[in-house]
């Protein structure tokens, strides 16, 4: 936007413009809102003066400091044509709309218009009335996947030209959100799966992201059905993966083409995809699965005495062992990883799942001795009681006896039980093709899953930008708020890179929420209607930054008198 003083009626008033693109007309349309008079009023009286509420200032204006960076709205109107409402927002103007509201105030689409009349900083020079669920739905139902994706690509770009982000190593991986959408209600994107939330009775809608390994900066996303697979997903991803690389090598103005690393975790394995994604120029780091028979070759070296050795620098406490062996018919680098850590929580997992396993087993125990259970049903559910966290690698079963009258002993082989505590818990097997990294880089690397995992938790219930709850149940409404969601995550990221903070993303999003005007009206003693006046809060040294970094003086001129005022003394650092 652009803000000018203008004159009227022998009064001046800041205005705010923005030329929007009409894909109908072929030209540019050019739209103006007045933010307020120049000058404050000449006369108050303070003994009549009551205070009407706060308008946000902070979280919304540094999100959409950022949003101007990166162009967010003219990236996402190219992309997506003509799909805005008519005398009505854009789809870029829609979705950050949106994604604001996701981050400051999660809510239905309904409560938007009151979420951007209750805020200073501006999306558009529209009115706040005209972002309605009902605009929302339409323009969700014309916009397609691959519209988005090329919108999420060239933001990609913009981001990583304008923060020079590190996209050496991306990290990807998935997740699905809970909805509660009816059975009857039809749809390819909620479906029954494999929740994260451990419920089967919801269907879910997935979620894949690919993340930069610094800043948590999602770069790349794509909504799934809930039923789908890990692998599919990212194969689905491949044309996508390959234009962002382009795009990023262009991002970075690099010469030549760069080299990039795709972490994930086992469930993405198989060797065709690791030949795809090395013909769209990525090499991998993947963690194997422990029962994949090069995991266990590797495993069988760790166990050699002097195999394992201590890593250096930031790593000195972690233990690891490389090789260099075939997985099927591809030439990779394994590395088996030690953590403590890790193996402490696999040992209370197993520990709180054989007290399980164990009131099972004695109950049908009791059966047996009853004569109430037959052979079929007692093999079954022994398995199952075994089935979790390595029980039955040291749990010894053995169901005898006919089918009509079968026999149950069972014990804990506390021999092979260490064994797994000393060959298995607390180690990952690592495979990649980087084999001219160094063994310290390849851990380090994989390491950055955790990006991923952060961004994830910042979106589930109770986070910095949750994806629900979810008001919608077509399929192209889940996209676009999937979409917006997703670039909410991204300008919380890139303004915690913009202000450097040292905080928590929590801590410094509640932080820049505290910055709000409040509005108190009074009375010039004149006739006509009595004024309405923004006040600014007191400012900590961290926020006064923030009205700096994020030029948030352009929507409350008064912000300006607070950075002249001395910072109180607990908060000076």
């Amino acid at each position: 936007m652009h803000f000018f003083e203008r004159e009227m009626r022998g009064n001046k008033y800041r205005m705010a413009a923005q030329s929007v693109w009409d894909s109908a007309k072929g030209r540019s349309v050019a739209r103006q809102v007045i933010l307020g008079p120049v000058d404050p009023p000449l006369k108050a009286d303070l003994g009549d003066t009551r205070t009407v509420g706060t308008r946000a200032v902070g979280d919304v204006g540094a999100l959409l400091w950022v949003a101007e960076q990166l162009d967010l709205i003219g990236h996402i109107d190219r992309a997506c044509g003509d799909h805005g409402a008519k005398h009505g927002p854009t789809v870029g103007e829609m979705v950050l709309a949106v994604a604001l509201q996701r981050v400051c105030a999660a809510g239905p689409k309904r409560d938007l218009a009151q979420f951007l009349d209750e805020s200073l900083p501006l999306v558009s020079c529209l009115r706040a009335s005209a972002f309605t669920g009902q605009a929302f739905h339409r323009m969700a139902q014309a916009v397609t996947e691959r519209e988005l994706e090329v919108a999420q690509v060239a933001l990609a770009k913009a981001a990583v030209g304008r923060f020079k982000l590190s996209t050496d190593v991306l990290a990807f991986d998935t997740t699905n959100f809970d909805t509660h959408i009816a059975t009857t209600t039809a749809g390819e994107l909620a479906r029954r799966g494999h929740a994260k939330s451990k419920r089967s009775d919801l269907r879910v809608v997935g979620l894949g992201l690919l993340v930069s390994e610094t800043g948590h900066v999602p770069l790349m996303y794509r909504a799934y059905s809930g039923n789908g697979s890990d692998q599919g997903v990212l194969e689905s991803c491949l044309e996508g993966l390959g234009e962002l690389h382009d795009a990023l090598d262009a991002g970075e103005r690099r010469s030549r083409p760069a080299s990039r690393t795709l972490v994930r975790d086992g469930g993405f394995w198989s060797p065709q995809l690791e030949l795809n994604l090395d013909l769209v120029g990525y090499y991998s780091v993947i963690s194997l699965p422990l029962s994949h028979a090069a995991g266990e070759k590797a495993l069988v070296f760790a166990a050699r005495r002097g195999a394992m050795k201590k890593l250096s620098g930031d790593l000195a406490d972690v233990r690891a062992a490389r090789t260099r062996a075939a997985v099927g018919e591809l030439d990779r680098t394994l590395i088996v990883v030690e953590s403590e850590e890790l193996r402490e929580g696999q040992k209370r997992g197993i520990a709180v799942a054989l007290i399980k396993a164990t009131a099972e087993l004695e109950k049908l125990a009791r059966l047996v001795d009853a004569k109430k259970i037959r052979r079929a049903s007692l093999t079954h559910r022994a398995k199952k009681a075994l089935r979790r966290e390595h029980l039955s690698t040291f749990v010894i079963v053995d169901v005898g006896g006919t089918e009509a009258s079968p026999t149950l002993a069972w014990r804990v082989d506390e021999d092979r039980r260490r064994v797994l505590e000393q060959t298995r818990l607390g180690r990952r097997v690592l495979c990649t093709d980087q084999h001219s990294w160094t063994t310290e880089r390849i851990v380090h690397a994989f390491r950055g899953q955790w990006n991923v995992e952060e961004l994830f938790r910042r979106a589930k219930k109770g986070g910095i930008a949750p994806w629900g709850p979810s008001f919608q149940h077509a399929d192209g409404s889940l996209r676009l708020h999937t979409f917006a969601t997703v670039i909410g995550l991204m300008l919380v990221s890139l303004v915690r890179i913009a202000l450097d903070a040292d905080e928590s993303v929590r801590k410094m999003m509640e932080s820049l929420a505290e910055i709000r005007a409040t509005l108190v009206r009074t009375t010039t003693g004149g006739m006509g209607r009595r004024p309405t006046v923004a006040l600014a809060p007191e400012l900590t040294i961290r926020q006064r930054r923030a009205v700096k970094v994020f030029e948030l003086a352009r929507w409350m001129p008064s912000l300006v008198s607070c950075m002249a005022t001395r910072a109180r003394p607990d908060e000076r650092s």
